[in-house]
């Protein structure tokens, strides 16, 4: 086994330096860096011979996973999306480093030739700071990697940290799905955006744009769930024989994503455990999100699945706004019913300041319900 070397983060520079310095360390064949949020509990774990990472998965269903990335997979990885991207550059750490999607822009940038330069999260993302962090790049090609949320603030921010922005060749964003709505609005300003799909156990992001990164395979089985393999795969779960076996296999890992191809893009439909089956009718929530998001003045959405004793369950819908006018509910449950069909209409709706978020940016599904379940007044509910 190889002996495994825990590094703590807290978002500082400080921190992730000790982290790129163990996982330069790794890269060149030393022990397999994990790399830990201040809080994280530090697991008794050796990896398997030829690990280099380990990291702990968001956990979106049950217990988080321990996942094991080789060196390979990694250089795999980061070769990768430098050739996509259109070749090395400097590479801007905005991300908590303990994630797959810090931990590659990390390794991505010591690849290329230079350590990240690292914004300060130790008191959460500000705009001011992104700005700041983003003048120390100096010239050349730079990169940045964010989730939908922090773009959401980059934007909303203007100034400095939007002209810091517009100044990267590309911005990957990932994490979670990013909204057709918010995603114009990024590139209307002027940003170079590239959405990535991905998890720890493909090494974070492989498809870009719905395109697989060279290398990369994709498939569906017959029930639409999407299979990703390639040299970026893990070698397995720490420790947990039976579910490697269960997830890994053929060279494929089984994702719980369900996906189509759409004009030869990969298009992900949402996970397969979200599905709400309301009156006997399958609805992804996903479907629903898009509909209700590219309508005027909705700035953010989640669409989750409540149970209901006449429906079996009832699809629900939180919803951000920007304005405070009054009837906006029936608008949007129109554009949902003429789009998807009076199945996927939400039943109940309910206004929020943000969207609940969890780990590094993915919508908190079970709080959405939590907050709907007990929306009270400001419920709108369909007869």
């Amino acid at each position: 086994m190889t002996p495994t070397v825990a590094v703590r983060v807290d978002g500082s520079p400080e921190r992730v330096a000790a982290l790129g310095s163990a996982l330069a360390d790794a890269l060149d064949g030393g022990p397999a860096v994990l790399p830990l949020g201040p809080d994280a509990p530090e697991p008794d774990v050796a990896a398997g011979p030829g690990t280099a990472v380990v990291i702990a998965t968001s956990g979106s269903t049950g217990e988080p996973k321990l996942v094991g990335l080789s060196a390979a997979a990694i250089r795999a990885s980061a070769a990768a999306t430098a050739a996509r991207l259109g070749g090395p550059a400097r590479w801007l750490l905005a991300l908590p480093a303990e994630h797959v999607a810090g931990i590659n822009v990390i390794a991505r940038a010591l690849l290329a030739g230079a350590p990240p330069v690292v914004q300060d999260l130790h008191a959460g993302f500000r705009p001011d700071d992104f700005a700041a962090a983003c003048a120390e790049l100096g010239d050349g090609r730079r990169y940045t990697s964010l989730v939908p949320t922090q773009l959401l603030r980059v934007l909303d921010g203007d100034g400095p940290a939007l002209d810091a922005l517009r100044g990267f060749d590309a911005v990957l964003v990932g994490g979670a799905a990013l909204e057709a709505g918010l995603r114009a609005r990024a590139v209307e300003a002027g940003a170079r955006i590239v959405t990535t799909y991905g998890m720890s156990e493909t090494c974070g992001g492989c498809v870009y744009d719905g395109v697989p990164l060279d290398g990369v395979v994709v498939d569906l089985d017959p029930d639409g769930r999407v299979l990703l393999g390639g040299p970026t795969l893990a070698g397995g779960y720490l420790g947990r024989p039976d579910e490697t076996a269960a997830a890994f296999a053929d060279g494929r890992f089984r994702t719980g994503d369900l996906g189509r191809w759409a004009d030869g893009r990969l298009e992900i439909l949402g996970r397969a455990d979200d599905v709400i089956i309301t009156g006997g009718e399958k609805i992804a929530p996903a479907a629903v999100e898009r509909v209700l998001a590219a309508q005027p003045g909705v700035r953010a959405t989640c669409v989750v699945g409540v149970p209901d004793p006449e429906w079996g369950q009832a699809v629900a819908a939180v919803v951000v706004r920007d304005g405070t006018d009054g009837g906006w509910a029936e608008p949007l449950r129109a554009a949902v019913r003429a789009e998807l069909g009076r199945a996927a209409v939400p039943r109940r709706m309910l206004e929020v300041a943000e969207i609940p978020v969890r780990g590094i940016g993915k919508p908190d599904r079970s709080a959405v319900t939590q907050l709907v379940t007990r929306g009270g007044d400001d419920l709108h509910s369909s007869g």
